[in-house]
């Protein structure tokens, strides 16, 4: 009884506090090995962000050729477009049980072979009914990518890589986008659609040759299992003993709490780790990124430049400054590039407000394309280099493993509602006000700087176990 009344109080000696006590800081050294299996588990892992990615990217350079050859009016080719959120959304939902269930791995083999099923009607679809199946599966299959690859890189990554290699999957996420984009307008909507099934293959077959998740093989008892996949990853030389303790210890305390139900989730004790875990998911959506990019050759053709020279800019400067995010996120840590990233944000929207704002009023006309272009720049620069990976990475990292399933899904799920949000008041606003629309977000984009720094703490340089005995004690 005692035990018990220790753990809900967060404080139990002998475990909790060794983690989370300044002298015992540095209590799992850095891995001595050489991380090459960290390093190719990563590498397999983010092909399902990629695929994330030409499921995303696949939409807009097909708009013409599918209406034409299937005879699609814009209300149809639009549910085929916007349906890819819902199945998102059902992905999302069940994607922590799921992952909780039959392991990482086998949660990105179910999205896999979703995204392939999806891949493969789309080719031989010959009508919108179809076609939009077809969009539903591989919106489920990225609604569950979105959640486990993430969580997949933080279990196996050791603290010292675990930002970089987390950041990846934003990266691997544009970088499908992009190049679906640019291959696209070279492709039959047909054979773009099998391109899909690439990495999905990748993905599937590398799975074979990679160890599942220590911190998931240690929760379902699997001790041996545990253990050999863990020194697996860290080398076969490196001593492994005080990090597994660590790690089978924190399980054993968890263990002792009561299962994890969507109410639970909602106690004292996980409040912070939920509210900074769905806070910055809303950060993420609602400063207008999904309105921005699937709008954003209109928004460069109502500012009078051009689309074509504009959106090349866009997807390129999108997965530079991605990658430039990956390096310097174990450097300069996780919440001075939040707070970086949401400064720029507000600058490049209110940029765009001015632009709109003087070719509303007929003002400087001469300025406005440079103004629009300038603004739109910063703002896909600043949210690439933080607010784009940094919340799926702190998410990953701050839910402990006894309600990360559970409270995984919550967050995914409502980054999707956020993102169906966004994307279909966009035009709504624009047609309300074009420039008010930038100063809402603006706005938007301040109030999340302010979360940022009063809510979310930083996660660099610490070990899951002791991240989350903090936040969640």
């Amino acid at each position: 009884m005692a035990i018990k009344e220790d753990v809900e109080d967060g404080t139990q000696k002998g475990i909790r506090e060794p983690l989370v006590g300044e002298q015992n800081h540095q209590l799992v050294q850095p891995t001595t090995g050489h991380p090459w299996m960290v390093y190719f588990s990563t590498f397999v892992a983010v092909w399902g962000s990629y695929e994330f990615g030409t499921c995303v990217g696949y939409s807009s350079p097909t708009q013409e050729a599918i209406s034409k050859d299937l005879n699609l009016s814009l209300a149809e080719y639009s549910l085929f477009g916007s349906i890819l959120s819902f199945g998102a959304m059902v992905g999302a939902i069940t994607s922590g049980p799921i992952a909780d269930f039959i392991g990482r791995k086998g949660a990105m083999r179910v999205s896999s072979a979703f995204c392939v099923a999806g891949w493969l009607i789309i080719y031989f679809a010959e009508g919108p009914v179809p076609l939009d199946i077809a969009r539903i599966a591989t919106g489920y299959g990225m609604g569950v990518f979105s959640y486990v690859v993430p969580v997949f890189i933080a279990e196996i990554a050791p603290k010292e890589l675990r930002g970089t290699l987390t950041t990846l999957n934003q990266f691997m996420i544009v970088s499908g986008v992009s190049v679906s984009f640019i291959i696209g307008n070279v492709l039959s909507w047909r054979t773009l659609a099998l391109t899909g099934i690439i990495p999905a293959a990748i993905l599937l077959l590398g799975l074979f040759f990679i160890p599942e998740s220590p911190r998931w093989l240690a929760k379902r008892g699997r001790k041996k299992d545990f253990e050999a996949a863990l020194q697996t990853l860290r080398g076969k030389d490196t001593d492994i003993s005080e990090e597994a303790e660590e790690i089978q210890d924190y399980i054993t305390t968890l263990e002792r709490l009561p299962k994890s139900r969507l109410l639970e989730l909602f106690h004292r004790r996980y409040l912070l780790s939920l509210t900074i875990g769905i806070g910055l998911m809303f950060c993420q959506q609602l400063g207008g990124i999904n309105g921005v990019c699937f709008y954003v050759s209109s928004i460069f053709e109502q500012a009078g430049f051009s689309t074509t020279i504009g959106t090349i800019s866009y997807a390129c400067l999108q997965v530079v400054v991605t990658g430039l995010g990956a390096v310097f996120i174990d450097k300069a840590g996780r919440k001075p590039l939040l707070i970086l990233s949401g400064s720029g944000l507000v600058a490049g929207c209110l940029f765009a407000a001015v632009a709109f704002y003087l070719k509303v009023h007929e003002v400087g006309v001469a300025a406005v394309p440079a103004l629009a272009v300038t603004g739109v720049l910063v703002y896909i620069g600043s949210f690439s280099i933080g607010m784009g990976a940094i919340p799926w990475v702190v998410m990953s990292e701050i839910f402990p493993v006894n309600i990360k399933g559970m409270a995984g899904s919550v967050a995914t799920l409502t980054n999707w509602f956020g993102a169906w949000l966004c994307s279909y008041t966009f035009n709504f606003l624009i047609s309300w006000s074009s420039y008010g629309t930038f100063i809402l977000y603006a706005a938007i984009n301040a109030l999340a700087i302010l979360f940022i720094i009063v809510v979310v703490p930083e996660t660099k340089g610490k070990s899951l176990e002791q991240l989350q005995a903090a936040i969640n004690s």
